[in-house]
């Protein structure tokens, strides 16, 4: 018997390697004659320079960048292939969310100046493809930040540089590109299909999440409107009502705009780069997971990905998650024979989250029993 465990972060306690490793663990614990592969999955979010470095054999180039917030240093890197030339940038390393407390998350000042630095340190390491994962950001400014940070100037009336942030955006009158734009193609691995304006963009659907005031709101997305017409004018380029340009805060928006960059599906890349299908061919179970499993999962998830390409090749999936929020029926719609909560109906979310190594481990444990045990 093969099993091919392929699982996805749990968001703030467990990478995907880690939770991969956990469930292998438990599963060879209890079932002898089995044959195990790890394939840690990511879909563009948190964790997924890790997981296609572990995938493709990458290393770790370390960088200290900006942060979030202009006054904030971190220890962030990109993840690099020599095979190809070619970098894994993940934003959330340098501006993501989980980088600041409650209190200091304002998307009218957070910027992503320094995913800029890092794609600019990627392109002088010798990239000559960047894929930019944008998933789990602080940040609301069309991406404007990480394109000063690669040389590109965004002037006021007066000729003056907008302050760093979301709500600066609306000052915008010109853009002066650089005077050696890079030709780096940049793929930008998103798993969202917002657009940067509107009902579903940027600013109302994730603007609150990040610390945004309704008034908040309205600024940045009378900001992120500015943008996108000074860019049409200016550059020629549309990306107001581009399907998933609203990624990240707009930071896909600004991919488009200002690093030669496309939109592609984060977790098609990841189990591209995995080889999870060749796997799947010979493989007679496949586990995969999060943190949560709902609704949202079922749409260019890692979940919704790892199933929809065990079905092609006549695999079981199971779903090993912190929370299942979504009915048998549904799950068993998209091919999904089973799916497991770490957290049981009465546990608290605190018990669950300080234990979930506990949890996951005992909950692979009884999908052993149940399944393979036999």
């Amino acid at each position: 018997m093969k099993i091919v465990v392929a699982m996805d972060s749990f968001k703030g306690t467990l990478s995907a390697n880690e939770a991969c490793e956990i469930v292998a663990r438990a599963i060879g614990e209890c079932v002898s004659d089995v044959e195990i592969v790890i394939k840690p999955m990511a879909d563009g979010g948190e964790g997924t320079a890790r997981a296609m470095m572990a995938a493709g054999g990458g290393r770790w180039i370390k960088k200290t960048v900006m942060g979030p917030l202009q006054e904030i240093q971190v220890d962030a890197g990109f993840v690099w292939f020599d095979k190809d030339k070619s970098a894994v940038v993940e934003m959330a390393t340098a501006s993501g969310i989980e980088l600041l407390s409650a209190e200091q998350m304002n998307p009218m000042k957070t910027t992503t100046y320094g995913t800029g630095q890092l794609i600019d340190a990627a392109i002088a390491y010798g990239a000559k493809r960047l894929l930019l994962a944008v998933g789990g950001s602080a940040t609301v400014d069309g991406g404007t930040g990480a394109a000063m940070a690669m040389g590109w100037k965004f002037l006021d009336r007066q000729g003056n540089s907008i302050p760093l942030g979301g709500g600066s955006l609306q000052q915008i009158a010109k853009i002066v590109a650089p005077s050696k734009a890079g030709n780096v193609p940049v793929d930008v691995l998103c798993d969202v299909g917002n657009p940067l304006c509107g009902e579903h963009g940027a600013a109302r659907v994730y603007g609150p999440q990040k610390g945004a005031t309704p008034e908040m709101v309205e600024v940045l997305e009378k900001g992120l409107e500015h943008l996108a017409e000074v860019v049409r004018e200016q550059l020629g380029v549309e990306v107001k009502n581009v399907s998933g340009s609203g990624a990240a805060g707009g930071l896909a928006a600004g991919a488009l705009a200002f690093m030669n960059g496309k939109l592609v599906s984060g977790i098609e890349t990841v189990m591209q780069c995995s080889g999870l299908e060749s796997e799947l061919r010979s493989a007679d179970w496949v586990i995969t997971g999060e943190g949560c499993f709902d609704r949202q999962s079922l749409y260019g998830k890692v979940v919704a990905g790892v199933s929809k390409l065990a079905m092609k090749s006549k695999v079981c999936v199971a779903v090993l998650a912190g929370q299942v929020k979504i009915s048998k029926q549904e799950y068993q719609d998209i091919g999904i024979s089973d799916a497991i909560s770490c957290k049981t109906k009465n546990m608290s979310f605190a018990y669950a989250k300080k234990n979930c190594r506990e949890l996951l481990y005992a909950a692979a444990q009884g999908f052993a029993r149940k399944y393979l045990c036999r």
